[in-house]
């Protein structure tokens, strides 16, 4: 530092060094956070998901008026709860009673007296409240304490309780409705009318009390006072406290739910005071809260478009799992002793570290095994034993009187477990998301298709409600009792095929006050995440045959039905089993989606036809009609064409002796040697050819790579090794069917001007009807191409041979097609396939894309199938390196992945680098761009945004109506021209989304007899490849490689206008009409008519049709 510095310490704005906490703050964005814009997001992010105070006094002028109308409604005396109902009815209020209704001729009796208390509750009080999913309102929690004398000491028995506070909430309605301009409505959360609140919406433009600015609405909660008569001890987990006459067992069974509900009446003000308490104790609480409720709330485990069951109005969970970590647990003690405690975190945590702490707890507590119980001031109310044997779940709250997972189901915990986990991939390994603070706090993942790797609909209107009254009484409504016995069937029929199963629903809707019950769940969905270990066995196997009179095998025989047997298995074990009978790999994939269909079947009565999902109408976009498979006689796929292959290899090898130089190598540089083409591979015999029409003799050519022992006696001149590597194919041609009669070989000659690149090819043809194409690889090829393209890199003086600029050009071009073919495609080839080997969906998920991107005219002309193999690879291996099946964000169907690329492909930027670890020799590098050197260019890359956010917008809309074939039906209406093809001459027509049998029919191809394979010939891609050459300055064309009878054209930007008339234009040009002939007489425009008629003379026997669409 120089002298004036030292004597100007307010040279640089300071004048004193950073604190701790700034260095820290610095610290924790270059380590904890990874990246300091992250950071900067989260600052940005809380303040925009709290509420504003604009509104504010507006709402608390309305809270101090209601209180003052509350303490002042008049009394009402005791009264038959039938009879104080039915006076309320006549007002148009009716009392939201639960189940079991009151008898007629009860003893007891309803009244109302002015509450004792009232004061708000809940995240509003406490200033920790946190925007909903979907722009629901905040929710303003107003507890009024109901006054001791209504209350006796057993009205804890049969629903008293409940139906004492439903008749005061109706009195409530009754005068706030008639006093307040606010509209008035009945909340029942998770449709339990044992949990029903009074909701207060405010009017816009109301002149009393208008505090809509606010964005809240007011929510009235009747509770318990503290001195309340009704005795807690007789409300713990193992009480019965329901009696049911009709049952032999009167009130023999526990009911710990209910005696949850009645509990959380007395909890209101202890949870407040709890989180007063820890968020003044601990200052990262309120931020690393709000993290964590936009979390949950983007998951669906609160209030939005969607919710999780189980977690609708669960809202104290998530500020007693903070109060968890920071607090530690109480000790349960055990017959062995005390059970190892988690050790607290302590209050010295960041918000973010905090956050994550609580992301780390969900995806590792196995709820289902290990109860949880926050640490405690005075020891717990309960005996641990109670909750454990009577809840499913256990999270017990400080004060020991709440378990905050009573009626949630385990499977809602599986998910849970299971979105923690992907989001902690997401933060800890920043490459697997292209942003994840969007994947984590802003993306609602209410998407299904791309969340969950089967998606289920259920229509609920045909299932048989019979459950038992002791469980209608449990869960409070038959809706809850229904869900509740689907999730626990589902989770014990899946078993370990799956790591979460989900129970969707929409969040129970507002009824009106003059309507006791809420709306019932119509439709839930049910969204499976395989376990790809086990997902997709063959076999459920049971207890042994001596165990057939145990109670195990009598479950297992009653959870299966008739799909239950016994069966001997190949070891000698005679076992209880459920066996899957599949013929495809795309039934095998479906067998946990049959799973569920089955035993919803068997145990609610829901048919196949109210239990639908979209993988069915996705299999089909990628098997070949069934007509067209009966015509084929041949028996296809990638194995059989992988089979061919090794074939073909060994009568190569077996020529060794034969042949100037031994054969190294063989590479396979085809997608239908890597699973990876839209169809399986099909072959065709030359016995069958002549038996099948012209639509249907396609046949798909399989390149290969040709590898032979170095030698010095190659020449060093490329026109020269392009005719040794034509003497080497004749020699292998003649040898080949000399020593092997059923293979027939040729040389094939391409049609190129290209003196530098290769254009000979070995044509291999088998008995079975799989053709092959081989290439010659010669790694001095590399070397010459470079001298011609730089002579500055030649040992002899550059004066010595010179090249002109056209054929630098056409080395350039052939040094290209060199590098594509013999460097990088078969190293790209190595690392798809093995991505196909180790991700089950991976190819399935390759395989959709192609034929969604062929379907809208881009496969192939404008996008290679090579890039659209790296893309797909995106959500399997992300950016991590050494990523595995089981990771939390790998998609595990091809539904899902298909969905997943789309996400991608909606924001992704072309120009920009895609990092991905594909090769084993290399870490995360940028994929090549020699496959995207050709496309797509910035019209192809608008359309493909454009056709990804409409397939977005069809998937979510398939998720209620299943119209997925809409997904790839592709709309003409945007082309200039549209030139349609005649489909009986199209070999490939049978692959097309909407081909139609009658082109193929026998009787209208009587008259072919050609017998001569064609591999390779599609007439329409070497029509689109003339028209792009001819008419390259003029058009740019798009076209289905898959079957497409058409082909879509737009005229190029900029021609329309008039220009200066000269030689070699590039396009077709007429003079201006006399009318517009400006000064200068030079101009011309296109000539649109003579461009459409090339292309008519062009097309002569192909083009049926040429349609012009005129733009206005």
């Amino acid at each position: 530092m120089n002298r004036v510095d030292s004597e100007n310490p307010d040279r640089h704005g300071r004048d004193e060094p950073l604190t701790g906490h700034a260095l820290r703050d610095i610290k924790d964005a270059a380590d904890l956070y990874q990246s300091g814009s992250f950071k900067l997001q989260i600052d940005a992010l809380l303040p925009n998901v709290r509420p504003k105070e604009s509104g504010q006094q507006q709402l608390d002028h309305f809270l101090f008026a209601l209180r003052t109308h509350c303490i002042s409604i008049p009394s009402i005396a005791p009264q038959n709860p039938m009879v104080a109902a039915k006076a309320l009815a006549k007002q148009g209020i009716a009392v939201p009673f639960a189940s079991p209704l009151p008898p007629r001729d009860a003893k007891w009796k309803v009244a109302f007296e002015p509450p004792s208390e009232i004061c708000v509750i809940g995240s509003w009080a406490n200033g920790i409240a946190v925007k909903k999913q979907n722009g629901n309102r905040f929710s303003v929690d107003l507890c009024v304490e109901m006054p001791e004398a209504l209350f006796q000491e057993k009205d804890y028995l049969d629903g008293r309780f409940f139906h004492k506070k439903s008749y005061y909430l109706a009195v409530l309605a009754q005068s706030i409705s008639t006093s307040f301009d606010v509209d008035t409505f009945y909340s029942s959360v998770l449709g339990d009318p044992r949990l029903t609140t009074l909701v207060l919406r405010p009017r816009n433009g109301s002149v009393s009390h208008d505090f809509y600015k606010t964005h809240a609405e007011v929510h009235v909660i009747p509770v318990l006072p503290q001195s309340s008569p009704l005795s807690l001890t007789r409300l713990s987990p193992s009480h019965p406290n329901v009696r049911i006459p009709s049952s032999s067992s009167s009130s023999s069974f526990p009911t710990p739910i209910y005696n949850n509900a009645i509990l959380l009446s007395t909890h209101a003000k202890d949870a407040l005071m709890s989180t007063y308490r820890l968020k003044n104790a601990l200052p990262a609480f309120h931020d690393a809260y709000t993290l964590l409720r936009v979390w949950a709330n983007q998951r669906g485990y609160g209030d939005g478009e969607l919710c999780v069951r189980g977690f609708e109005g669960k809202g104290p969970f998530w500020a007693g799992l903070l109060q968890y970590l920071i607090s530690g647990e109480e000790v349960v003690g055990t017959k062995s002793g005390s059970a190892k405690l988690r050790r607290p975190l302590g209050k010295g945590l960041s918000s973010y570290q905090l956050f994550k702490a609580a992301l780390d707890f969900l995806a590792k507590q196995k709820f289902g095994e290990t109860p949880t119980f926050v640490k405690t001031a005075n020891g717990h109310r309960y005996t641990p034993e109670e909750y454990i044997t009577h809840h499913p779940a256990v999270f017990v709250d400080e004060t020991s009187t709440i378990n905050f997972l009573s009626g949630v189901p385990l499977t809602s915990l599986d998910l849970l477990s299971h979105d923690a986990k992907e989001t902690l991939e997401h933060l800890s390994n920043p490459g697997t998301s292209s942003d994840p603070f969007a994947e984590c706090f802003l993306n609602g993942r209410f998407q299904l298709s791309s969340r969950f790797d089967a998606v289920i609909r259920v229509d609920l209107s045909q299932a048989s409600r019979n459950q038992s009254a002791s469980a209608l009484v449990e869960h409070g409504s038959s809706d809850a009792a229904l869900l509740a016995s689907i999730s626990s069937i589902l989770r014990q029929g899946l078993g370990n095929r799956t790591q979460a199963i989900a129970i969707l629903q929409p969040v129970t809707p507002c009824h009106p006050i003059s309507s006791a019950e809420s709306p019932s769940t119509s439709t839930i969905h049910i969204g499976l995440i395989y376990d790809p270990a086990h997902a997709f066995r063959l076999v459920d196997h049971g207890p042994s045959a001596e165990d057939q009179d145990s109670n195990v095998a009598q479950e297992f025989r009653h959870l299966w039905g008739r799909r239950a047997e016994l069966r001997r298995f190949k070891d000698g074990r005679i076992t209880e089993s459920v066996v899957w009978e599949v013929a495809t790999s795309d039934e095998r994939a479906h067998i946990p989606v049959s799973i569920v269909r089955h035993l919803l079947q068997l145990h609610f009565g829901i048919s196949a036809e109210y239990a639908r999902t979209f993988q069915t109408p996705f299999d089909s976009m990628l098997r070949l009609p069934d007509d067209v498979r009966r015509l084929h006689r041949a028996t296809g796929g990638f194995k059989a064409a992988l089979t061919a292959f090794d074939g073909v290899v060994r009568s190569l090898k077996a020529l060794d002796e034969q042949l100037p130089l031994a054969l190294l190598n063989v590479s396979p540089i085809s997608d239908y040697l890597r699973y990876t083409s839209t169809f399986a591979p099909l072959p065709i015999p030359a016995s069958a050819l002549t038996e099948l029409p012209e639509s249907l003799r396609f046949l798909p050519t399989i390149p290969i790579i040709l590898e032979f022992e170095k030698s010095s006696k190659w020449p060093d001149d490329l026109k020269a090794i392009q005719k040794i590597k034509l003497a080497f194919f004749e020699i292998i041609a003649q040898t080949l069917m000399a020593s092997n009669p059923q293979l027939k070989a040729s040389v094939a000659i391409a049609n190129s001007s290209n003196p530098f690149q290769g254009c000979a090819t070995l044509e291999i043809f088998t008995a079975d009807g799989w053709s092959f194409s081989a290439f010659i690889w010669h790694d001095r090829e590399a070397t010459l191409l470079d001298r011609i393209i730089d002579p500055s890199k030649m040992f002899v003086s550059p004066s010595d041979q010179k090249y002109n600029a056209r054929e630098q050009r056409e080395a350039k071009a052939a040094q290209e097609l060199y590098t594509r073919r013999f460097i990088h495609a078969p190293r790209h080839h190595r690392a798809i396939a093995n991505l196909c080997h180790k991700y089950n969906a991976y190819s399935g998920t390759v395989r959709l894309v192609k034929r969604w991107l062929a379907a809208h005219w881009l496969l192939q002309t404008h996008v290679s199938d090579e890039a659209i193999e790296i893309v797909c690879a995106r959500p399997f291996v992300g950016g991590k390196q050494g990523s595995t099946e089981s990771a939390a964000t790998v998609p595990h169907s091809k539904e899902r992945g298909f969905s997943l690329v789309l996400e991608f492909l909606k924001d992704w930027k072309w120009e920009e680098p895609l990092c991905l670890p594909l090769y084993e020799d290399d870490a995360t590098v940028a994929a090549p761009d020699v496959w995207t050197s050709n496309g797509p260019d910035t019209i192809a890359a608008h359309r493909l945004r454009a056709f990804t956010r409409e397939a977005i917008r069809v998937l979510r809309n398939a998720e209620t109506d299943l119209d997925i074939k809409s997904l790839f039906l592709h709309s003409t209406d945007d082309y200039d021209i549209v030139i349609q093809l005649n489909p009986a001459i199209l070999p490939r027509y049978y692959q097309n989304v909407n081909a139609e049998s009658s082109v193929w029919t026998r009787d209208s191809h009587l008259g072919v007899t050609e017998s001569t394979p064609r591999p390779g010939f599609d007439p329409l891609l070497l029509f689109l490849a003339d028209l792009q050459n001819t008419f390259a300055d003029t058009l740019k064309f798009f076209a289905d490689p898959l079957g497409g009878d058409c082909i879509g054209a737009i005229w190029l930007p900029g021609l329309g206008a008039p220009r200066s008339f000269r030689a070699l234009a590039g396009f077709s040009s007429k003079p201006l009409p006399k009318e517009d002939k400006a000064k200068v007489k030079e101009l011309v425009m296109l000539n649109r008519q003579a461009v459409l008629d090339d292309i008519g003379r062009l097309g002569t026997g192909l083009v049926q049709k040429i349609i012009v669409h005129e733009r206005m």
